[in-house]
């Protein structure tokens, strides 16, 4: 089911917002009708399904998945980024990432694949005494 334009606006002026009956009232629906039915339009299914496409796409654009994080640690690594420093004369400069930067994004590139974990083996036997305490027969 396709959504009207009213509801459209709705989705995006809900967005933005997250206030059900502002949204509405921006979208176009009357403050009266806004006032007691903007969360009936948001267990709409249609329009629910809108939002939650949206904010999913907003969350995917916005959040850094573990393939660019570690794209952008190699690159690091790799001497490849710069930052900026400012010279004597107050001149920015780019110059490629210190020894230290690169030394830290290797070290957690290593800890990502499980590299540098100390791994102890231990080997004998324990005993388990689970015994029953004594008790008083006249109790």
């Amino acid at each position: 089911m396709k959504l009207t334009q009213k509801q459209r606006r709705f989705v995006d002026e809900y967005i933005i917002s997250g206030n059900a009956t502002q949204a509405a009232i921006k979208a176009g629906y009357s403050k009266k009708y806004a006032n007691t039915n903007a969360n009936k339009l948001l267990q709409n299914t249609t329009i629910k399904a809108a939002i939650d496409k949206r904010n999913e796409e907003i969350k995917s654009e916005k959040t850094a998945d573990m393939t660019e994080v570690m794209e952008y640690l190699t690159s690091v690594m790799r001497g490849e980024q710069t930052e900026s420093v400012a010279t004597a004369k107050g001149v920015y400069n780019d110059i490629p990432v210190g020894a230290k930067d690169r030394i830290k994004a290797a070290e957690l590139i290593g800890k990502r694949h499980g590299a540098w974990t100390d791994k102890k083996e231990v080997s004998g036997s324990l005993e388990i005494d689970v015994g029953v305490g004594e008790y008083d027969e006249d109790d």
